[in-house]
């Protein structure tokens, strides 16, 4: 083959030196390669070790030209400082480029109703001097018949001629996506103005505690009584930046669907600092017999609780504290009645912290996943009216089948958001977070650190499941620590709960993301569910030929989720639908890249900001797509996703450059698809392994 290397990078034997002995091959067996876990490469396509990498046919460039090329193309050596980080904020913020919204739409100064007091600038012609050249392609929101929201301001303003028009003559403007956050509600949830009847009455109900205060999360959640429900109007994320934090809300008051009112002072500009009036309580008669017990926080007593439940009943409970908002609780169905999902047979996407945003399932969607969740979001951050978490329960219309995940510590907090999200999103179902293994989140008495506390978990699963309609789906780990499992003996609890589902990671807290999954494990969970509870399967997920071995061994199974197996290659769901390995070519992956681009300049901007994120995130993406071995130079299929791939080269120069484990070379793929990075440009992966500290460190 042209262009081959000295794969052994010894060179050519010195004269008169007689060669190796047959038993002592010079190259070590697939199946020896395959018991050590590197992916058995085809000898042909192997490279010397990168401190010897010689220029060759192939293209293949030098250590020392890596090395170079690396330092050129921005990547991080050092994280900035907190300071110059806020310095930089400052200087952006004064630059003529940050153009008002409103101006850079209408193509117009005065086109803002704030004036002079508005923080953007609306100096145009500033703004057009030191504006990037447009990028190469069309607007992306040309494709989908939508006016551009950032007028001038967009890299591709150059094609907003072409823009579709309706009979009436203006630009067609069609929604994809729901769940945004409406700005009215998310300074309710500044003020803690937001009320959950709902959660505070399934709460009362089972006994559990309800303690005030803003910190939801430390403290166990807010009490507020007074009813919200607000529309959403289409409001984007964190990523657009607002004008109308400045808007004199003098609101009239609104009428909520649940009956309740709020006061025009709700609705009071955030910056006010003049303390608001507390909210009278609606009464309860729960409330006021356990009022002679609360201790000096305001805590109502489990005990006191349910003394009254006993004499009272259940029903009668929840229709006392409802009934003032107006919610009729004698036809709620029963949590075996509520409507279910079926996962069995369904590709389902998992759940995937930063990569998993909307643009990638939209990718995993048209490559043929069935099923679709969000990212995991807090439950604090989400009651606090953080855009930043609430833009992760965001939805495309082409997923059909939609869930958000949520992670919180206590049972209030959780009901509280499950209640927010059912009366503000429109989604399938909610699933709770009780295996994420972040220090951070453990820490906080969230995630996997839930499977040391079985009550902790009872509490959380029966006032989320009674508090909304929808299904509530659990995500564990087999436990905490390795060796101990534990989740077998709570799988039928779970479904006693009220969780309709309940997927296993076949993996401790501890294990992290080392070891394989054991399945083994997971089928014995999933042969002591009752009927009525699926279980879901999950890791190590990574060719057809996976997905048939545990869906066929694992007869309780109803079906599997598929999680990194998605990220190294989304065309997986492709080939579990057709029963095949793909041997995809280096041109088809690079048209999902660009398909990413596409619905990320859609989702997060095609102004200067929104194609900066778009290529943060494609460069989180490329961070695990590297980690692929085509089919075809393999000597073993399918490959397994715990195998460490040697350096070697493709069968063209960009299969070769989507090989690589150098963050420099993403760089130079974004490059090829968002043009080049800006001034300073730095990027370091926000997952760290072994392999993205080797790419970063060079």
């Amino acid at each position: 083959m042209d262009g081959t290397v000295d794969v052994t990078g010894a060179g050519t034997p010195n004269s008169g030196e007689e060669p190796p002995p047959e038993s002592e091959s010079v190259y070590p067996t697939p199946e020896d390669l395959v018991a050590k876990a590197i992916a058995p490469v085809k000898a042909e396509y192997l490279l010397p070790p990168p401190l010897k990498r010689t220029q060759s046919a192939a293209g293949v460039e030098t250590a020392d030209d890596a090395s170079e090329r690396k330092g050129a193309a921005g990547v991080v050596k050092m994280k900035k400082s907190k300071r110059q980080l806020k310095r930089e904020r400052r200087q952006e913020q004064k630059s003529a480029l940050n153009i008002c919204p409103e101006v850079a739409k209408q193509g117009k100064a005065d086109a803002c109703q704030y004036g002079a007091i508005c923080r953007f600038s609306h100096d145009l012609d500033s703004f057009l001097a030191q504006k990037p050249a447009d990028l190469e392609g069309s607007c992306p929101f040309l494709n989908v018949e939508e006016s551009c929201p950032y007028g001038i301001g967009c890299r591709f303003s150059n094609t907003h001629k072409q823009q579709v028009l309706s009979e009436s003559g203006k630009p067609c403007r069609s929604r994809h996506e729901t769940n945004n956050l409406n700005k009215d509600l998310q300074k309710l949830l500044w003020k803690n103005k937001v009320s959950f009847p709902r959660a505070n009455g399934q709460l009362k109900l089972l006994g559990l505690k309800i303690l005030g205060g803003k910190n939801a999360e430390a403290k166990s959640g807010i009490d507020q009584v007074e009813s919200h429900e607000a529309k959403m109007n289409g409001s984007d994320d964190l990523r657009m930046d607002d004008c109308s934090a400045m808007e004199n809300n003098s609101v009239n008051e609104m009428e909520c669907a649940t009956g309740a009112c709020i006061e025009k002072d709700c609705l009071e500009d955030p910056s006010n600092k003049e303390e608001s009036r507390p909210l009278k309580k609606v009464k309860c008669p729960a409330d006021e017999q356990c009022s002679s017990a609360q201790t000096n926080n305001g805590t109502c007593t489990m005990e006191n609780t349910e003394e009254f439940i006993a004499e009272k009943g259940n029903k009668e409970i929840l229709d006392d504290s409802l009934c003032s908002s107006g919610i009729d609780l004698t036809s709620e169905p029963h949590s075996r009645e509520k409507k279910l999902i079926d996962f069995r047979g369904k590709l389902y996407l998992a759940p995937l912290t930063t990569v998993g945003n909307l643009p990638f399932r939209r990718v995993c969607k048209a490559l043929g996943a069935d099923i679709t969740c969000g990212e995991m979001a807090m439950c604090t951050n989400i009651l606090q009216g953080q855009a930043s978490e609430w833009a992760l329960l965001r939805r495309h219309s082409s997923e059909d089948i939609f869930g958000v995940q949520i992670c919180g510590s206590y049972p209030d907090t959780v009901a509280r958001t499950v209640e927010l999200i059912d009366r503000e999103c429109k989604v399938d179902f909610i699933d709770i977070n009780m295996g994420c293994p972040i220090d951070i989140v453990v820490n906080k008495g969230a995630g996997s650190s839930l499977l040391t506390k079985p009550m902790r978990m009872k509490g959380i699963i029966q006032a989320a499941s009674g508090t909304i309609d929808k299904p509530i789906t659990v995500k564990v780990r087999t436990g905490y620590f390795e060796g101990r499992n534990r989740v077998d003996s709570l799988i039928a609890d779970i479904s006693d709960w009220g969780a309709s589902a309940v997927t296993v990671h076949g993996r401790s807290r501890q294990q992290r993301y080392s070891k394989l999954a054991d399945w083994d494990y997971i089928d014995q969970c999933a042969t002591k569910a009752p009927n009525v509870l699926q279980v879901l399967g999950n890791g190590d997920i990574f060719s057809y030929s996976d997905w048939n071995k545990h869906t066929s061994e694992c007869s309780g199974l109803s079906t599997c989720m598929i999680a990194r197996g998605a990220l190294i290659k989304p065309w997986i769901f492709t080939e579990i639908k057709e029963q095949r390995h793909w041997d995809i070519t280096s041109s088809e992956r690079f048209n999902f890249l660009k398909d990413f681009v596409n619905y990320g300049l859609q989702h997060w901007g095609s102004d200067a900001k929104g194609v900066e994120t778009t290529r943060h995130f494609l460069l989180e993406w490329l961070s695990y797509t590297y980690r692929y071995i085509p089919v075809g130079l393999l000597d073993v299929i399918p490959q397994k996703l715990n195998w460490r791939p040697p350096t070697y080269f493709g069968r063209d120069d960009l299969e070769t450059l989507m090989a690589s484990d150098s963050a420099a070379d993403w760089v130079r793929i974004s490059e090829m698809l968002l043009g080049n990075v800006p001034e300073g440009f730095t990027f370091a992966p926000k997952h760290k392994s072994n392999a993205y500290d080797r790419a970063e460190n060079g």
